[in-house]
């Protein structure tokens, strides 16, 4: 029997920081958020240094100058 699955890469194509949490928006549909605790850079950052981010690698992570902060949404589907 053949697996007619589709594989898609984890690509995000939207960033939003809230007072709490880190969502993102994947090229697939799906969305994640993780609490914001777990990235002391981006909680001790301002609003303004929150919403100055860029994709890197094509959507592979997330990149934010002001604070050097670097997420890739890989670690993020394979927190344990």
């Amino acid at each position: 029997m053949r697996d007619f699955s589709i594989q898609f890469d984890p690509l995000a194509v939207d960033v939003r920081v809230s007072s709490d949490s880190l969502h993102l928006i994947l090229a697939d549909g799906r969305e994640l958020s993780a609490p914001i605790a777990w990235f002391p850079r981006l909680a001790a950052a301002s609003e303004a240094e929150r919403k100055n981010w860029r994709l890197i690698g094509g959507g592979i992570g997330i990149h934010w100058p002001e604070i050097d902060e670097d997420i890739s949404v890989e670690s993020l589907l394979s927190v344990r």
